[in-house]
């Protein structure tokens, strides 16, 4: 069970802050000097090197977006020329693209993150470019909001397996809907029938905390609180789900704790961007407080899952029923062991989680409840303070990931493993170099008392 340092305070991890941005620097620039766009975006390391998985290009925003965090963190204009220029050069096939369900991991990280920066005047403004930016976050909300399953109770955004397929972490693109929206833009379908993008991204997060999460309600046999599916299976002829399945978890009856994470922190930020919104446009769709209900239920459940089913320094092994751990005694007792001989950590789920918790944990005080706050809070620091250290910082000057010991796809295979190992280990992702970036910037802002970091601005 994580170890809760109640007295961590965001400035005790300015230090490290330091060490961090210069590393993560580094890193983007032996990116930048090694890797050959030409041969597919940067997915995971191999021997400390970026390669590609082709399966889908869900990774080039986090590398672009990568270099745009580095530039909001430091203010070194290298950063914003190599986040700016290929957003604008590469970025464009992945607001039109039709085949995923990863809008809001691309093109949120990318054209989000400028749009950001502009409105908040960190870089000057430029009225054409803008319209840029919002012009792509409104096509690529419309598009996502396209990939549309109805089932018996509602809808949702299917992933790329196909219509029949919700994911867990799609949750994190309904943030290219909820900025659509706020661009007043819409989705028009046949008829030129006007589609809401609130509405979508509202009856998605609906399936996606009632479906995906549970809850100890009985469900079925592993029903317990908080835990999630990776996948949910429906019958598209009816609506009716059928059952939990996992592409990259151990099984559809256990937590692959990534997922878990993307469910902690989609629902944390979702809460953000909805409290605001007026009431009036709430309404037609169940009104706040119903809304906020479910949000909050499902965060909270996600939440104390994962602090009850990780050790005890914050950073989980890669499914909480992954058949090693059966040989590992009493790990939740311990710190994390990325060398362990049975179950590979993730610590990007690590990297996700801890800004899941830190945010709900604000949400939380910004609603009166200071002691469930402190205690998220202070979880998501802890989680996060381990993440700023070794074992799990890259400190060689050669290797290219900045997050080590991540997980990409266990039953696939795909993960690195050494030859004095018996599992993936030392290697780092494209997705969690980004996200401990991100949640490194929160806590930047955080000390530095700058606006608070959202997705929307």
């Amino acid at each position: 069970m994580l170890k809760i340092d109640s007295g961590l305070a965001p400035a005790d991890l300015r230090p490290a802050l330091a060490r961090f941005w210069k590393l993560s620097g580094e890193k983007i620039r032996l990116i930048e000097k090694h890797v050959d766009p030409a041969r597919g975006a940067p997915v995971f390391t191999v021997n400390g090197q970026y390669t590609s998985r082709g399966w889908t290009e869900w990774t080039q925003g986090f590398q672009y977006g990568s270099s745009i965090l580095q530039f909001d963190a430091t203010g070194a204009r290298e950063f914003l020329r190599i986040g700016r220029d290929n957003t604008v050069a590469r970025m464009a096939p992945h607001v039109s693209h039709t085949g995923v369900h990863d809008h809001g991991f691309n093109n949120v990280s990318t054209y989000g993150n400028l749009r950001r920066l502009m409105r908040e005047k960190r870089i000057p403004h430029n009225q054409s470019e803008l319209d840029f930016y919002e012009l792509a976050l409104k096509v690529s909300g419309a598009v996502q909001a396209a990939r549309w399953t109805t089932h018996a109770r509602g809808g949702y955004i299917y992933s790329f397996n196909g219509p029949h397929s919700l994911f867990v972490d799609t949750v994190r693109s309904c943030r290219s809907l909820m900025l659509g929206h706020a661009l007043g833009h819409n989705l028009s379908g046949e008829g030129d029938r006007r589609i809401s993008l609130l509405e979508r991204a509202l009856a998605h997060l609906r399936s996606t905390a009632e479906f995906s999460v549970y809850y100890g309600a009985g469900r079925d046999t592993y029903d317990v609180n908080g835990r999630t599916a990776h996948e949910c299976v429906f019958n598209v002829n009816d609506g009716a789900f059928r059952c939990p399945n996992s592409q990259q978890g151990y099984s559809g009856f256990t937590t692959w704790t990534r997922g878990l994470a993307w469910a902690m922190l989609g629902f944390a930020e979702e809460l953000e961007f909805l409290a605001t919104l007026p009431d009036a446009e709430l309404k037609p769709f169940g009104g706040r407080k119903p809304i906020e209900s479910f949000l909050l239920k499902a965060a909270t459940a996600t939440c104390d899952f994962y602090i009850a089913n990780t050790p005890i320094d914050g950073v989980p092994y890669w499914d909480t029923g992954a058949p090693g751990l059966a040989h590992m005694g009493d790990y939740l007792d311990r710190p994390a062991d990325p060398f362990n001989d049975h179950e590979p950590v993730d610590s990007s789920a690590a990297a996700i989680a801890a800004q899941g918790l830190l945010r709900l944990g604000r949400f939380l005080e910004s609603r009166g409840q200071k002691r469930a706050s402190a205690r998220y809070w202070q979880a998501g620091l802890t989680t996060f303070r381990t993440l700023l250290g070794e074992p799990y910082l890259s400190t060689d000057k050669n290797h290219q990931g900045l997050l080590l010991h991540v997980v990409y796809h266990r039953p696939n295979g795909w993960d690195h493993v050494p030859a004095d190992s018996k599992i993936p280990r030392g290697e780092s992702a494209m997705w969690g170099d980004y996200h401990v970036r991100e949640c490194a910037l929160y806590v930047q802002r955080i000390i530095d008392g700058v606006p608070y970091y959202t997705f929307f601005g």
